[in-house]
């Protein structure tokens, strides 16, 4: 998958200390990617919207 072009922003789902971060970029047109902060050159989950809308408003993401 083509990830050029993405623009990554720290989640608000981070850690504030710069331990835990994630980065997601959802400027790409039908995609939401989410990428480890500390390898930014390594894979990258990709969701649709709305699988990312229920993703982000689940149990197991209020649980990390």
């Amino acid at each position: 998958m083509e990830l050029t072009g993405a623009r990554w922003r720290k989640s608000t789902r981070s850690g504030p200390d710069g331990g835990n971060c994630v980065e997601v970029a959802d400027n790409l047109a039908g995609l939401v990617a989410v990428r480890d902060s500390k390898d930014p050159g390594g894979p990258a989950l990709v969701f649709t919207p709305d699988a990312w809308r229920s993703f982000v408003g689940s149990d197991a993401a209020r649980a990390m």
